[in-house]
C-alpha cells in the first residue's frame, strides 16, 4: 500500500467519523428538541422552549383557544408560503433560544406581524369589511393607511393578559377607544 492510498483511506475514515458524529449529534438534538412536534398544529409544541411558556399559558385563557392555534395566526394559511415561513421561523426560534438572543417578553418581528394582520383580516374578514380605525377613534386624529393593525387595540385577544403591556395606555385616542366600549357595552 503505497502513500497516497493511506492518505485516501486516512481521509474516508475522517470523513466517515465526521459525518457519523454530526448525524449523530443532530439525531440527538431533534430527538431532545421534540422535533417531531413542529411538524404539528399542536400549541404544545411552541412550549418546547421554555420562554414561550407565558404566550401559551396565555392563549390558554384567551378569546381564540378554542378557535385558532399559533400556527392559524402566526403562519400564512397557504400551501407553500407557510410551510417556509415555519422552516424560517423555527430556524430563528431555535437559534435565538440556543443562543439566549432575543428579547424578553418575547416580541414579534415586523414579517411576522404582516401576516398576523393578514390572518385576522382573513378570519375576521365579514366583520371587518369596510372598517377604519377613523371609526373606531372618532375623536382622534384621522390614522394614516396601515398606521394600525388589528392587535393595537385587540391585544388581548390572542395571547390574554399577558399580551396587555400598557400600549393603550399612551396611546393619543385612547378616549376615543374607551367612549367606544362603553357604546357596545349599552347595546
Amino acid at each position: 500500500m503505497d502513500a497516497s492510498d493511506k492518505r485516501l483511506r486516512l481521509l474516508l475514515l475522517v470523513t466517515v467519523f465526521v459525518a457519523g458524529t454530526s448525524l449523530g449529534i443532530g439525531v440527538a438534538t431533534f430527538e431532545y428538541a421534540e422535533g417531531t412536534s413542529y411538524f404539528s398544529k399542536d400549541p404544545e409544541a411552541c412550549v418546547n422552549c421554555h420562554i414561550m411558556r407565558p404566550q401559551y399559558d396565555s392563549w390558554l385563557k384567551s378569546s381564540h383557544r378554542s378557535a385558532a392555534t399559533c400556527v392559524d395566526c402566526h403562519l400564512p394559511h397557504e400551501g407553500l408560503a407557510k410551510y417556509l415561513a415555519k422552516a424560517e421561523n423555527g430556524w430563528n426560534h431555535s437559534k435565538a433560544f440556543t443562543l439566549q438572543n432575543f428579547k424578553e417578553p418575547i416580541q414579534i418581528n415586523e414579517k411576522n406581524s404582516r401576516t398576523l394582520q393578514q390572518n385576522c383580516l382573513s378570519c375576521h374578514a365579514a366583520l371587518t369589511h369596510g372598517m377604519t380605525a377613523s371609526q373606531a377613534f372618532p375623536d382622534a386624529e384621522a390614522p394614516k393607511p396601515g398606521q394600525f393593525s388589528c392587535v393595537h387595540c385587540h391585544q388581548d385577544v390572542g395571547h390574554g393578559e399577558r399580551a396587555t403591556m400598557g400600549v393603550l395606555d399612551s396611546y393619543p385616542g385612547r378616549a376615543g377607544l374607551q367612549q367606544l366600549r362603553k357604546s357596545l357595552k349599552n347595546q
